[in-house]
């Protein structure tokens, strides 16, 4: 049957490693010299990086399928924009493409026509009517 290192809890087959006796009569199984030397320097097997205590308490190695962290799902949420109430938003979403494109034509429609009859007002006023002075560039120095 095999024993646990008393340091680093790796199991040591028969016929290798030491068995020592502590003060108070425990005892004390270690798989190896380097095991030994640090038992007997009182050294703490938690302090130490590559022993078995050490991983356990700072949670290395344990199974991915029990500690997969749970992540909070986001949740969409609509907002109403500037200028557009979330009613208003939701009553364009549920409205029919075609109904849409329509409302555009029109709209671009009668912009077309507001343009053309700001064009035909503006030509007919007259022509040459800007009696300015000619502009002079603010940096030139004037004598």
């Amino acid at each position: 049957a095999t024993e646990l290192c008393a340091m680093y809890e790796y199991r040591i087959w028969p016929g290798t490693g030491k068995l020592f006796i502590r003060r108070d009569g425990k005892p004390i199984f270690l798989g190896s010299s380097k095991a030994q030397s640090l038992t007997l320097q009182r050294k703490k097997p938690a302090k130490l990086v590559w022993t078995q205590a050490w991983r356990r308490l700072h949670k290395k190695g344990l199974s991915e399928t029990n500690l997969k962290k749970r992540r909070t799902r986001t949740n969409k949420v609509q907002r109403a924009v500037v200028g557009l109430s979330l009613e208003d938003i939701k009553k364009k979403a549920s409205q029919k493409a075609e109904f849409r494109s329509a409302q555009r034509d029109a709209a671009l429609k009668e912009v077309k026509d507001r343009k053309k009859a700001n064009k035909a007002k503006s030509s007919g006023k007259g022509a040459g009517q800007s009696v300015r002075a000619p502009k002079v560039p603010k940096n030139v120095k004037r004598r």
